[in-house]
């Protein structure tokens, strides 16, 4: 278990190139279940790596337990890591793939014994101790990575760079579960790197979310997706994600193509931004085949059944928006008019979130 502190850390691989990340300061809290999650190309990984050892940042200092390690190399730092792809010594049985960083720290035999069966345990592997890694599956060989970092009784911390990639789409979620009920055991911290928002969001405690090369947000599945800071984060997270319109401001309403839509102005303060986006997520949006006070005209794009719910696709003045209907409820053929309840109305001025 570990603390980890990120200070002002930023990096770039060459001089004259961009920042791969930059200006990254945050606490990944001891026993803490993370998630860093945002788009290819966003820095997850060169973040990942600062983290192990393996990249020493351009600026800035780590700390692991208030002991400075940023110069430090991976060995020195005590952190497991877990990469993409299974790494497995394949000649090897599970067992002496479990076994293999306890002889090489020395551990005595019989502890080495019970402590690699503990972990077989813990993990699902105990029927798999003595098969060869080569003939496993890749789900199971991953979780033979995972063991080889969770049996070293000084791992500060685990990383996972995208661990379930190569996964079938069908053991994802066991997997995670998996994952979660050893975190709840071991009270390790873990801290995962994913571009997937439903791994991050059923995953973590606290999610980070980037673009490029910067934290957009940091928050708990639910603040993102209730109170997204950014439009970035809006877009981002959630299926589909957040709608966003162009308004402005007049009193205590809002106009939206050229209709007044009431708002509780106290929930946006004194700001006297006139040009704003109205941020609101199609779960919360609502479609009528009536007009009443504060509703907004919209036409019928298409109509898509996904099970519990239809997804409406309408356009608003030319602005395609997205409304999710619950099964059974009416929806208007051709012409509708769309609500918005004023408690989930979110106000955006250059991108972030207007409080």
């Amino acid at each position: 278990m570990a603390r980890i502190d990120v200070e002002d850390v930023a990096h770039r691989y060459d001089a004259d190139a961009a920042w791969a990340v930059d200006a990254l300061t945050h606490t990944f809290r001891d026993g803490s279940a993370s998630a860093i999650l945002g788009p290819s190309g966003c820095g997850k990984t060169t973040w990942l790596s600062i983290l192990s050892g393996l990249l020493r940042p351009t600026r800035g200092r780590l700390h692991i337990d208030g002991r400075e390690v940023t110069a430090l190399p991976p060995r020195q730092r005590k952190i497991a890591q877990v990469f993409q792809f299974p790494v497995v010594y394949d000649a090897m049985t599970v067992f002496e793939n479990l076994a293999f960083p306890l002889r090489n720290g020395g551990v005595a035999k019989e502890e080495l014994k019970t402590r690699v069966e503990a972990t077989a345990e813990l993990l699902g592997l105990t029927a798999s101790l003595d098969r060869r890694a080569s003939g496993l599956p890749a789900d199971e060989q991953q979780i033979v990575s995972l063991g080889r970092g969770l049996v070293r009784s000084d791992t500060a911390a685990v990383l996972l760079d995208e661990p379930l990639t190569v996964i079938d789409p069908l053991r994802r979620w066991e997997i995670r579960q998996k994952l979660r009920r050893v975190h709840q055991q071991t009270n390790t911290t873990l801290v995962y790197v994913t571009h997937d928002q439903t791994e991050a969001l059923t995953f973590a405690d606290e999610v980070v979310v980037m673009d490029r090369g910067r934290v957009m947000q940091v928050g708990t599945p639910r603040e993102l997706f209730e109170y997204p800071q950014h439009t970035f984060v809006g877009h981002f997270i959630g299926s589909p994600g957040m709608n966003f319109l162009p308004c402005r401001l007049a009193g205590h309403e809002l106009v939206v193509e050229g209709h007044r839509v009431p708002i509780d102005r106290a929930a946006f303060g004194d700001s006297g931004e006139a040009e704003l986006e109205l941020g609101i997520r199609p779960e919360f949006l609502e479609l009528t085949s009536d007009r009443a006070e504060g509703s907004v005209p919209a036409r019928i794009r298409s109509v898509t059944a996904l099970g519990d719910h239809h997804l409406v696709t309408v356009a608003c003045g030319e602005r395609p928006l997205q409304v999710r209907v619950p099964e059974g409820a009416p929806i208007p053929t051709q012409r509708g008019f769309l609500r918005f309840p004023p408690e989930w109305i979110r106000l955006y001025h250059d991108g972030r979130l207007l409080e």
